[in-house]
């Protein structure tokens, strides 16, 4: 039999326990993945009884009371608290989302509560996001044209808007880099350092076909590569865990489409 070792202080051990206060009574188990770098300790579980009476009804709320109240240590992201900043993305029950979107009564048992699956941690919660930026800034996500600017900003028909708005508001451009997709992706795992990811090619997507946008071409030569794009196999497990509703596997399908198509 294959014997495999994990990498020294990967292991994840029993943590602390912090009990409820004395008389609570709607009590929850939040059991939440620490680590410390600057400990040179393994990483492991706290346990932190919550009393739902006292924290709002989100998963970032706990997260919040649990900080305030309980653990000062605890280190996570968040803003803006409405599912617009993407920064509080964690895998919550065993799924990428944000923490503010995630209604606590939706997990039955104890909730469990982890970084961005497959991304280094700089600590707790919060993942490193260095590499993604780099993708992200490799696509070139800004407005390129050749024409002259106009003498007020680039207009854009309804319909060419709804491409990328979505008319349900579901399109490329509501995408809040969180990176739930990402993350949730068996290629990206395995590929991250070649291949984009669904998050970046949504992204890229974006730019394409973005009518004011005039270096189409340009923007698919730069994602012809056996890797950057092709590396996607349609598992969908991007799609399923999108926090925001949208659709990363059809952006990406549409990038194929448009890739033969010029040929």
């Amino acid at each position: 039999m294959v014997q495999l070792t994990l990498p020294k202080n990967s292991k994840i051990t029993a943590g602390k326990t912090f009990k409820a206060a004395k008389g609570a009574k709607n009590v929850k188990k939040f059991k939440i993945y620490r680590w410390d770098p600057d400990t040179g300790e393994n990483p492991r579980t706290d346990i932190y009884e919550v009393d739902l009476d006292a924290c709002g009804p989100m998963v970032l709320d706990a997260i919040i009371h649990i900080k305030d109240k309980i653990d000062p240590t605890l280190t996570f992201r968040r803003s803006c608290r409405e599912g617009i900043c993407g920064s509080c993305s964690m895998n919550i029950d065993g799924t990428n989302t944000l923490a503010c979107l995630k209604p606590i009564r939706d997990i039955k048992g104890d909730a469990k509560i982890y970084p961005l699956p497959h991304m280094p941690v700089v600590k707790d919660l919060v993942p490193d996001l260095k590499h993604v930026y780099a993708q992200y800034e490799a696509i070139e996500p800004w407005l390129k044209t050749d024409s002259a600017a106009p003498s007020r900003e680039r207009l854009q028909d309804p319909e060419d808007s709804d491409i990328l708005n979505g008319k349900d508001g579901h399109g490329p451009a509501a995408c809040i880099l969180c990176f739930c997709c990402s993350t949730s992706c068996p290629s990206y795992w395995w590929n991250s350092d070649r291949f984009f990811g669904p998050a970046i090619l949504l992204q890229a997507f974006r730019w394409i076909v973005d009518s004011r946008d005039e270096a189409t071409g340009e923007r698919l030569d730069q994602l012809e590569d056996p890797f950057r794009l092709y590396r996607c196999h349609t598992i969908m497990n991007c799609t399923n865990t999108c926090p925001k509703g949208l659709n990363p596997a059809k952006a990406i399908g549409e990038i194929k489409k448009m890739m033969v198509e010029r040929q």
